[in-house]
C-alpha cells in the first residue's frame, strides 16, 4: 500500500492442474502484498509493573521478553480454558503491546484489569493509536525485513516493530505495528481475505468471540508452537495446562483442514462412527482462492485417527486433514 500513489495490483497467481480427474484441483498460491488488518486491535500495558503483571496473568514469560522478540500468548480461566490469545512485545521495557481479535479485545481488557490492583501499570484499548497491517513475500524484503527471521522475531523498521509471523505454505509473513500517522508499508495490494486464509494455513490460532472458553491451549497446539512457558510462575488456569501436559490427559489437537463448503468459527465437527456427540470444533476457518474453505479445527485424537469428518452434523460438509506446516511437541 502506497500513500498519495496508484496502489499496485493484487499481487496473487493461481496455478490448477487441470488433470486432476475428481475435479479437486491442486491449487498453488503465490503471497505478495501489504493490508491492513481491521480485525485486530491492540491492548497496552504501560507502566513499571507492565511486564511483571502480564506474565502473572498471560502462559508466556513477558519479564524476559526482549525488544527483538515477540510472544504468542493466551489469557486463561481458572479452568485453563482460553479467553483471549495474543501476539506482545515490548518496545520499551515499561510498556508491552498484546495484538488481539477486537471482538474479544474489551472483554479481554476488562478482565485483565480487574486484577490490576496496586500493581503499577496502566492497561488500555490503544487500537486507534496503531496501524496494523500484514506482509507477505517479497513484501517483507521491500520494507527491508528479513524473510528469514524465525516466528517471534521483533525487528525495527522505520517507526514500525515487524513481527516475524509463522509461515502459510512456505511464503514468509510478518505483522507490521506502528503508530496510526506513520506511513503504511510499501507493496502489492494484497486482499485480506487472502491474508486470513493465509492466518489459517499458518497453523496458528488466533482466537475470537465464537470460541471463548473453548479450549486450553494445547488443544489449539500452543504448547507447539511457544505459546506456554511451563518452566514460569503461577498464572490463571496453570495447574489446568501443566497437568494436561505432564500427565497425559490431553486427548484433542488441532489439525489443518480443507472442504468444499463454506465453515466458521465454533462449528461443531461430527466423526462418522458417532452421530451423536461432537468430537471437535472449528477454531478457525476462512475462504480459500480456489473457492473452497479452509480451517484449523480441534478434535479428539481418536476421531482423527477413525476418520470420516464432517463439519456442522455428521453428514455435512466432508474434512480432508492436511499437514499441519509445523511439528506437534510430541513428535519432536
Amino acid at each position: 500500500m502506497e500513500r498519495g500513489g496508484h496502489r499496485k495490483q493484487v499481487a496473487l497467481r493461481v496455478e490448477r492442474n487441470e488433470a486432476d480427474h475428481d475435479n479437486s484441483a491442486m491449487t498453488s498460491v503465490v503471497l505478495n502484498g501489504v493490508t491492513a488488518l481491521p480485525h485486530l486491535g491492540v491492548i497496552r500495558a504501560e507502566g513499571p509493573d507492565a511486564a511483571d503483571f502480564l506474565h502473572g496473568q498471560l502462559t508466556q514469560d513477558f519479564v524476559l521478553l526482549g525488544a527483538s522478540e515477540a510472544r504468542l500468548a493466551a489469557l486463561c480461566t481458572a479452568k485453563g480454558r482460553v479467553i483471549a490469545s495474543f501476539i506482545g512485545i515490548r518496545p520499551q521495557p515499561d510498556r508491552i503491546l498484546l495484538v488481539c481479535s477486537r471482538d474479544i479485545l474489551p472483554a479481554t481488557l476488562k478482565r485483565l484489569s480487574m486484577f490490576v490492583l496496586r500493581a503499577k501499570v496502566k492497561l488500555s484499548d490503544a487500537s486507534e493509536e496503531f496501524a496494523l497491517h500484514g506482509l507477505a513475500g517479497t513484501a517483507l524484503a521491500a520494507n527491508g525485513i528479513d524473510a528469514g527471521s524465525a516466528p517471534g522475531r521483533c525487528s525495527v523498521a522505520g517507526q514500525a516493530q515487524v513481527v516475524a509471523l509463522y509461515p502459510s505454505d512456505g511464503v514468509p509473513r510478518a505483522l507490521w505495528i506502528a503508530p496510526a500517522a506513520s506511513a503504511a508499508p510499501q507493496g502489492a495490494d494484497l486482499d485480506l481475505a487472502l491474508w486470513q486464509w493465509s492466518e489459517v494455513r499458518s497453523g496458528i490460532v488466533t482466537l475470537t468471540q465464537p470460541v471463548v472458553e473453548a479450549f486450553v491451549p494445547q488443544m489449539l497446539n500452543y504448547e507447539s508452537v511457544g505459546g506456554v512457558n511451563f518452566k514460569k510462575g503461577c498464572y490463571p488456569g496453570q495447574e489446568v495446562v501443566a497437568r494436561s501436559q505432564f500427565r497425559g490427559t490431553l486427548k484433542r489437537r488441532t489439525y489443518l483442514v480443507k472442504a468444499d463448503a463454506a465453515l466458521a468459527a465454533g462449528q461443531e465437527v461430527f466423526a462418522a462412527h458417532n452421530a451423536e456427540q461432537p468430537v471437535g470444533t472449528v477454531a478457525q476457518a476462512a475462504l480459500a482462492p480456489d473457492g473452497g474453505w479452509a480451517a484449523l479445527i480441534s478434535i479428539q485424537i481418536a476421531a482423527l485417527e477413525a476418520g470420516g469428518l464432517h463439519a456442522g452434523a455428521v453428514d455435512g460438509a466432508a474434512l480432508t486433514i492436511e499437514p499441519l506446516p509445523y511439528a506437534l511437541l510430541e513428535d519432536i
